[in-house]
């Protein structure tokens, strides 16, 4: 293990951008600030909340070995000794991408709520007010990231809950017309997850062996995710319940799926998704499907195949299963849908599938594709409701069928469209192709049935791009829309470097690979 507190500072620092603006807020009387001032001091320190943690990500980046075992840069120590609760983060193969992915998505999101650089007046929750905005977007980024660093239990749920209060009233107050529904739909789903989980967590806690803590002490019962790993839950006694003997290790394994295929979000589950998505500020979509949605795959990863092996194995078929439906049902969906970022919501569901169908393979190639596709994923969705968010500023509205020859007047954003949409379908020379083939590839040997009929919604997602493209950007031009503008620089600081890792990953994905495979490949190993 390597040691080390740029964890905790990457976590936290969003705080610091926190109490700038509730500092500015308490002195705003005594020193006459305007609420304009406020308003531009409270955006640059949510820039400066996120910018620091992108920067010590290059550093954990340069720094991150992985052919190390066990977790590197970690910060580890007692926190609640009575309880044998402990503050211990640190990364391995499964987080490192999901760490730098957070950093990097979370930046990305606060450049995109700026004014600044544009040439529309395009930030209608300004009104709502910045400095509340601001400071959720800060303490949804310190949720996120504490989940994918935290390796003790009880952390780890402090974390994925704190996620929750933020983003609820991202969308229920800056939100669009339907927000308070779509905030409470989101709200209710990842509570009872959470409920299912805490229940999991506490099982897994009574039922654990003794070990020591960090600095020595004994404990009866620990939180530790590795050294709740060591436990073999397979033999536990079983549970009776209505006269039913239920093994202990299939009903936890139940629980926490349960948990995290609602984040994911896996059918049937998925119904929050898309009413949130339409609800919700673009750049609050693009943080909900570049990074949220990877946190339901990521606690499969981390728990259930990390901790409940046996059970796993039990289950794979069944994930396998839910996975090709999230593929294909899906895909179909998005062929009906009239509402551009309703489209794109669907189609994550859809591309969340892959990652469950290479997970449950067992495979070098499946696990490997699976966590590239949540990479991926996290990359090419931000740029789709970005996207999404560039048309919805200047016409007011999402209708696909409402435009038409967009690319006579907006020569750069169709440009840009396209490369996401054809980023999306998996076009070879792209990111998203590489992350598909190889979940494919890693799949096929163990469900070939399966497989074949995920590969099916590759056809069925070019359809719905390719179609909703040409209503948008070809033929007559809609007069309506003849003085729309082009892409303004803020528009282009959050897009051109999102299309620039797509192009460079469809070529080249080594960068990302080669930080994951050996972590993802023990954990296969572990299996046989």
């Amino acid at each position: 293990m390597t040691y080390s507190t740029i964890l905790t500072w990457m976590t936290f620092f969003p705080l610091v951008g926190v109490a700038i603006i509730g500092l500015v807020l308490a002195v705003k009387r005594v020193t006459g600030l305007t609420k304009t001032q406020v308003d531009q001091v409270c955006r640059v320190a949510a820039i400066l909340g996120s910018a620091v943690p992108l920067g010590l990500a290059f550093i954990l980046w340069r720094d991150f070995d992985p052919e190390a075992q066990g977790p590197q840069f970690v910060h580890h120590m007692v926190w609640i000794r009575s309880f044998n609760i402990e503050y211990f983060v640190g990364v391995d193969g499964i987080s490192i991408s999901m760490v730098l992915l957070t950093a990097l998505i979370s930046f990305i999101a606060v450049l995109a709520s700026m004014p600044w650089w544009s040439q529309v007046d395009d930030h209608h929750f300004s009104k709502r007010g910045v400095p509340g905005y601001m400071a959720m977007i800060l303490v949804l980024q310190m949720g996120m990231m504490g989940v994918f660093v935290s390796l003790d239990f009880f952390l780890f749920y402090v974390f994925w809950e704190v996620m929750l209060m933020p983003m609820y009233f991202l969308i229920g107050i800056w939100g669009g017309p339907r927000r308070e529904y779509a905030a409470i739909k989101f709200f209710l789903y990842t509570l009872a997850g959470s409920v299912l989980m805490l229940i999991a967590v506490i099982a897994l806690y009574y039922t654990s062996a003794p070990a020591t803590l960090v600095d020595g002490t004994p404990a009866v019962h620990t939180f530790n995710m590795l050294e709740l790993a060591r436990n073999d839950y397979a033999s536990m006694a079983p549970f009776t319940v209505a006269g039913v003997v239920v093994p202990f290790a299939k009903l936890m394994w139940v629980f926490f799926f349960i948990a995290f295929a609602i984040k994911v979000p896996m059918f049937p589950f998925h119904t929050w998704l898309p009413d949130a998505h339409v609800e919700a500020p673009t750049p609050i979509s693009v943080i909900l499907a570049g990074v949220l949605l990877k946190m339901g795959t990521y606690g499969m990863l981390r728990v259930n195949w990390g901790i409940l092996p046996d059970a796993t194995s039990w289950a794979a078929p069944a994930v396998a299963v839910f996975g090709t439906i999230n593929i294909v049902y899906a895909a179909f969906v998005c062929m009906a849908q009239k509402d551009l970022k309703k489209l794109i919501a669907y189609s994550s569901v859809s591309h969340m599938g892959f990652v469950l169908l290479g997970m449950a393979s067992f495979t070098h190639q499946g696990i490997s594709g699976a966590v590239l596709q949540m990479w991926n994923h996290g990359i090419i969705s931000p740029m789709l409701f970005l996207v999404a968010g560039v048309i919805y500023d200047r016409a007011h509205h999402r209708r696909i069928e409402g435009f038409g020859g967009l690319a006579t007047v907006m020569p750069e954003y169709s440009g840009i469209t396209g490369l996401a949409f054809m980023a999306s379908l998996g076009l070879p020379g792209l990111a998203g192709f590489i992350s598909e083939a190889l979940c494919f590839l890693g799949a096929f040997p163990v469900f070939p049935a399966l497989t074949m009929i995920s590969v099916t919604s590759v056809i069925i997602t070019a359809a719905y791009y390719l179609w909703t493209m040409q209503r948008m950007f070809l033929g007559p031009l809609n007069k309506q829309y003849a003085g729309l503008s082009d892409l303004c620089w803020r528009e282009r600081f959050t897009l051109y470097p999102l299309a620039f890792i797509v192009v460079v990953l469809g070529f080249f994905p080594a960068p990302i690979l080669d930080l994951i495979n050996p972590g993802l490949f023990a954990l296969v190993d572990s299996f046989k």
